[in-house]
């Protein structure tokens, strides 16, 4: 049986939707305005950002959000076709309300239930701390959550995946939230650096990298004083060196 929302919880639906479909014209009367390559090029773009959140999404609420996206997308549509049939968005029923989760949200309507009804179950298998490696297609960001030890993936897993402050993973662990935070810095901190030393030598010679994982690189460069640049520089240098010290010992 569907709930009865009160008339606020309609108005406030309504205005939302009111929102989406001006937030859509301007849009539309920005892409009328270019000329027909530059409205291809919009297009594409806009198609490829949904690509690229539909594909980055992991956690429960990033699947929500690309849900929300599909339903103005269909919630646009509909007005366009319902608007040569005199109708407007007045007509808010309680079903798409519930439908959307807003208020109170159908169990089916869920994005877990959704995975384990069309029969994919790898992400609600390793949703926990110490499968979470599991949950990316990354292979270095796999390697390096995978060899965390146990109390790290645990911090990591809350407040990276579940998106708990520090005050709740405190709780949990009875522990104190400045610790938390100082743990979780100075593990996030780890992990970039040894990304970094990872990716660049792929980025240096410009072989193939996600568009992610070279701003990535670029930033994390930018953002490095020059004390720690001398450090990394002097690293791969170090390294260059042995791999040719190897491979001409190898030669001979």
């Amino acid at each position: 049986m569907l709930m009865e929302y009160s008339e606020e919880e309609k108005r406030l639906e309504r205005q939302r939707r009111r929102k989406v479909i001006s937030d859509w014209k301007a849009e539309a009367k920005t892409i009328q305005s270019a000329d027909e390559n530059e409205r291809i090029l919009m297009r594409e773009a806009k198609r490829a950002s949904l690509m690229r959140i539909e594909d980055a999404a992991r956690t429960i609420s990033e699947f929500e959000d690309v849900n929300r996206i599909w339903d103005d997308r269909e919630m646009t549509e509909n007005w366009r076709i319902a608007k040569h049939e005199g109708l407007t968005l007045d007509g808010v029923r309680n079903s798409e309300l519930t439908e959307r989760g807003n208020i109170i949200p159908q169990p089916f309507g869920l994005i877990h239930w959704r995975q384990l009804l069309s029969g994919n179950f790898l992400d609600y298998i390793h949703d926990c701390p110490h499968e979470m490696h599991e949950l990316t297609s990354s292979r270095p960001i796999f390697d390096l959550t995978r060899e965390l030890d146990e109390d790290h993936k645990e911090i990591l897993y809350y407040r990276a995946i579940r998106h708990w402050n520090p005050q709740q993973i405190a709780d949990l662990r009875d522990q104190t939230d400045r610790n938390i935070r100082k743990v979780y810095n100075t593990m996030i901190a780890s992990i970039r650096k040894k990304l970094y030393m990872r990716l660049y030598p792929r980025y240096r010679d410009g072989k193939p990298l996600t568009f992610e994982q070279k701003e990535f690189c670029r930033n994390y460069w930018e953002q490095l004083d020059d004390t720690e640049k001398g450090k990394i520089t002097r690293k791969f240098e170090e390294e260059e060196r042995r791999k040719r010290k190897l491979e001409g010992t190898n030669v001979e």
